[in-house]
């Protein structure tokens, strides 16, 4: 039975939802417009004056080879942030949902990182890495492992991998262990009479019934590896060495900041937040057929 709360007039509704809407206003539907205006303008040298020049910024985009290579480059980064984030996350909720000693503490602990900061997280693992004063970094290197993320591409695209998907784990963790808490235990104990056990009891009958928390943290965690892993990156490798870690919002930041190419940052951002938002309408699509099924 559906359950509405109604009120008696129309002045407290408005209230209430007032400054969620006023937040949405100043801080995401102003910046939209103005970055969507910038995207169809282009700015002189000394950012006096700008000329309207329709869908030019985006065919210059679209006709970049560094621009398609950042694409990309940002496809590999956020495929591989999402499955070792979500990998990770779904093994410590299936220990975690077990009945073991402390698991209230094992649960607490491994919530604690998404608090950090993504520059303060990427600090840390400077600390760890870095091939001078990290100490794994300085275990390689007095190994004979030609350590330096600093120098050589794959091992700085492993290590904002890493540092962006270890970000993002508690995060996961929370969903699937909540997701896993919600199969009814009869289900699985009919499973494990019927003899599907370990493995085979978790792909058929664990893993159908956690999907659509699969697929709604597969678009946050894309989404995530796309937007929110700036500081991380900066902090870590600034987007080099050369090119080899500048994702799409890395390269936002230096066209439109270092470079002071307003246009071309704008309609980078327009891309970036159109593909976010078909991402976003695609999941609204497939829970809803689940749901219908």
């Amino acid at each position: 039975m559906e359950r509405r709360t109604i009120f008696p007039g129309r002045l407290l509704p408005i209230l209430l939802a007032a400054p969620q809407l006023l937040l949405t206003a100043v801080f995401f539907l102003w910046p939209a417009g103005q970055a969507a205006w910038f995207s169809t303008a282009r700015q002189d040298a000394f950012g006096l004056r700008s000329e309207f020049v329709g869908f030019e910024n985006f065919s210059d985009l679209l006709t970049d080879p560094l621009y398609r290579e950042s694409v990309g480059r940002t496809a590999l980064f956020c495929a591989l942030v999402a499955a070792l984030s979500m990998g990770v996350a779904l093994l410590l909720a299936v220990f975690a949902d077990r009945e073991i000693r402390g698991r209230a503490a094992y649960r607490t602990l491994l919530i604690w990182p998404y608090a950090i900061a993504p520059a303060v997280a990427a600090v840390l693992w400077i600390l760890v890495l870095h091939p001078q004063v990290g100490l794994v970094g300085r275990w390689l290197n007095r190994h004979g492992v030609a350590w330096d993320y600093r120098l050589r591409d794959a091992q700085a695209m492993s290590v904002v991998v890493l540092a962006s998907a270890w970000k993002q784990v508690s995060y996961d963790f929370i969903f699937f262990l909540a997701g896993l808490q919600a199969i009814p235990r009869t289900v699985t104990e009919a499973a494990r009479m019927d003899g599907a056990r370990g493995w085979r009891r978790f792909r058929t009958i664990t893993l159908p019934l956690l999907a659509p928390t699969v697929l709604f943290l597969l678009v946050v965690n894309l989404v995530y590896a796309a937007f929110d892993t700036f500081g991380t990156i900066q902090a870590l490798t600034g987007g080099g060495p050369g090119k080899a870690t500048e994702t799409l919002v890395v390269k936002v930041y230096r066209d439109g900041v270092v470079n002071l190419d307003l246009g071309s940052s704008s309609a980078q951002s327009v891309l970036l937040m159109g593909g976010v938002i078909v991402l976003t309408m695609l999941q609204f699509r497939f829970l809803g057929r689940r749901r219908a099924d």
